[in-house]
């Protein structure tokens, strides 16, 4: 990666074996979170203890590939809790990763690159994590259920998704970030503390990565 010029590697992937037909279990470790979360965490701990970053991924319950984008995993919270969250959660708590990948599907009805009760409440303030939250690649959106008034990219800041993927000339000619001035300082619309605290975790990542060393 280094020789490469590569700061990140998007792995590893963490997703539960609901379904021994899924396309990509061969990137996941097991049908079991426990070890799904301590093998994962030996990953990130060996990779970024080289200088670079880990990206866990899919964040969450991407357990097939069968219309994934716009497949909803329906699940009561404790299933949310006890299986396909545990092993990011493990991951979090004891290897801390720079980077975490939402998924492309909906979580009970919420798409996963904004869902805030995921992204914000569970993963930054209950788990305590600090690092980057990106999108997978040209992810679906549409108005948020938990934010009505939000539009296209506001409700992911909202959520603490900082960073949208694959982002500059790749997006083509749409530009999903185009309404955040629309969306700012307006009832119920983001706020300055929230844009800044988005673009807090960017820096902080690029000042701590190997990028630095080629200034």
């Amino acid at each position: 990666m280094k020789r490469l010029g590569s700061g990140v590697l998007l792995a590893p992937g963490m997703n539960i074996h609901r379904n021994p037909l899924c396309g990509r279990n061969f990137e996941y470790y097991s049908e079991d979170p426990l070890l799904t979360g301590f093998m994962a965490s030996a990953a990130v701990r060996g990779i970024q203890s080289a200088g670079v970053s880990a990206c866990p991924k899919h964040f969450a319950c991407n357990n097939q590939e069968t219309n994934r984008i716009y497949n909803d995993s329906r699940l009561s919270e404790r299933a949310l809790r006890e299986i396909y969250l545990k092993g990011f959660e493990i991951c979090v708590k004891t290897a801390h990763p720079q980077n975490i990948m939402t998924s492309y599907n909906k979580i009970n009805g919420v798409w996963g690159h904004y869902n805030y009760e995921l992204c914000e409440m569970i993963l930054r303030r209950e788990w305590g994590y600090e690092g980057n939250i990106m999108t997978d690649w040209w992810m679906r959106s549409s108005k948020s259920p938990e934010f009505p008034k939000m539009r296209d990219q506001a409700y992911r800041v909202r959520a603490g998704v900082n960073v949208l993927m694959p982002g500059g000339a790749r997006v083509g000619k749409r530009k999903p970030d185009g309404t955040l001035l629309k969306n700012y300082n307006k009832p119920e619309g983001i706020t300055l503390g929230e844009l800044q605290r988005n673009a807090e975790w960017v820096l902080r990542f690029i000042v701590n990565s190997q990028a630095m060393n080629r200034l």
